[in-house]
């Protein structure tokens, strides 16, 4: 058997009666972080554009475009996944070489289960699979170093998770998983230096191309089964060899991911619960600081502050902004959170904020690296006028794997952010709905989907 062959009867072998009963609750919960994003990304302006895209090609009306409509599948992975992702709100999973988002893969299972017509527990599974390849492949073959984005591992975990909701063998879906791994390959440059709209796009792109190559492969088109260890393969061209038992995985990896609790890049969460806390316990105002220093660790210095993917203090776009961290604790600060508003244009070129960015120093900590990804520790400190020095410490947040979410706080996470779009009834529908998922079909989720304003 090839690689892709283990992968792909690990896919079709799984089963909801695999997961255990607290990662049907986190899965659950992340599934219910994700609508909030999607909700609170309707107005988006990238998301307009896309609208009109899928307008004007149209598509058999097959699956629900989350705020209203319906469209082909592949295009309605592409729509939600970019709705959810466009805020740059969703959860994630942190690796020692790589961070990944696996409530990406959400628009394009929910697309392949609206179409199959299954239950909320088959959709559950597929979700649950996709995560676990995603997670895992992150684990054993990080590529960002090497120049790739995290993406290319998601074009597996789609492939699989679209795979399991329309039920394919393991045959199809080795040959779906072949196709998509091999041709979605993407650069890291998405994230590095000036960023654009396809920084929130890039995942989605790849949700759409592996929905339509795991369609492909369901009517018998086939791909190349040595695509992790062949002849120009992605070990050889893109990860470097890797081993991954599949007959040993389980469902469980939804456990390890984790829920942001700002709107800001997931390495930033620790920092800016700090900076808040800091505020809090010795009140002090932007106009007050005379510098912030932040030592951190080296993946969150490449990433957002000023590492080996550019410098961050130059802020135009909300791509930009959401991934300083200069900015993001300059918005703490000045606005006591970090959340959408932060982000609009207006926001962004004010000059308080411009000004107070230029003010934070970010340092890696040796010490602090080798603590990552099993805490996300930094060091805080702030300088004032009135001579006052002031210091904080964090190892984790509320969201990270050692304070997990609560159904608590991410139903409140998903009202904030989807009540300018939906009714309080319709948001009590949907909350509902996710929680009975595993006794309902899901097309009594995708109904309540579709309502809201695009």
């Amino acid at each position: 058997m090839k690689q892709v062959e283990h992968l792909a009867s690990f896919v079709t072998r799984s089963t909801y009666q695999d997961l255990s009963e607290q990662a049907r609750n986190q899965l659950k919960i992340r599934l219910l972080d994700a609508l909030g994003c999607a909700f609170g990304a309707l107005h988006g302006e990238p998301i307009r554009l896309i609208a009109q895209q899928l307008e004007d090609f149209g598509g058999a009306t097959h699956c629900t475009i989350i705020g209203g409509g319906r469209s082909a599948p592949d295009r309605a992975a592409f729509y939600n996944s970019a709705l959810v992702r466009y805020l740059d709100f969703n959860d994630s999973y942190l690796a020692k070489g790589e961070t990944c988002h696996p409530s990406d893969n959400l628009g394009a299972v929910l697309a392949a289960a609206e179409y199959a017509d299954v239950t909320g527990e088959e959709f559950l599974t597929a979700l649950a699979v996709a995560y676990q390849v995603q997670c895992r492949l992150s684990d054993a073959a990080p590529v960002r170093a090497r120049g790739f984005d995290h993406t290319t591992q998601g074009a597996y975990a789609l492939a699989a998770g679209v795979s399991k909701a329309l039920h394919l063998d393991v045959n199809r879906t080795a040959n779906a998983i072949a196709i998509s791994g091999t041709s979605y390959n993407s650069l890291r440059v998405t994230r590095t230096g000036a960023l654009s709209n396809w920084k929130g796009l890039a995942y989605p792109n790849t949700a759409f191309g592996a929905t339509h190559a795991t369609f492909l492969a369901m009517r018998g088109i086939t791909g190349p089964l040595e695509v992790f260890e062949g002849n120009k393969g992605f070990m050889e061209a893109i990860s470097g060899k890797f081993e991954l038992d599949w007959e040993k995985e389980d469902l469980e990896r939804v456990r390890k991911t984790i829920v942001k609790k700002f709107n800001a890049e997931v390495h930033s969460q620790a920092v800016l619960e700090g900076i808040l806390e800091l505020e809090q316990e010795h009140p002090f105002t932007g106009e007050e600081v005379r510098n912030i220093e932040v030592e951190i660790f080296d993946v969150a210095y490449n990433i957002i502050g000023g590492g080996e993917e550019g410098e961050k203090v130059t802020v135009r776009t909300k791509e930009e902004a959401d991934h300083s961290l200069p900015y993001m604790i300059a918005a703490a600060i000045l606005d006591g959170q970090v959340m959408p508003a932060q982000y609009l244009p207006e926001r962004i070129q004010k000059d308080d904020i411009q000004s107070l960015l230029r003010k934070i120093l970010i340092r890696p900590d040796e010490a602090f690296s080798r603590r990552f990804p099993q805490e996300m520790p930094c060091r805080i400190r702030v300088k004032l006028a009135d001579g006052r020095s002031l210091v904080k410490e964090k190892s984790d947040y509320e969201g990270f794997i050692t304070r997990p979410p609560n159904w608590e706080t991410v139903e409140a996470k998903f009202n904030t952010l989807s009540a300018p779009f939906i009714s309080q009834t319709l948001q009590r529908q949907i909350i509902a709905a996710v929680k009975d998922l595993d006794s309902i079909e899901i097309t009594d989720l995708t109904r309540l989907l579709s309502n809201g304003e695009p």
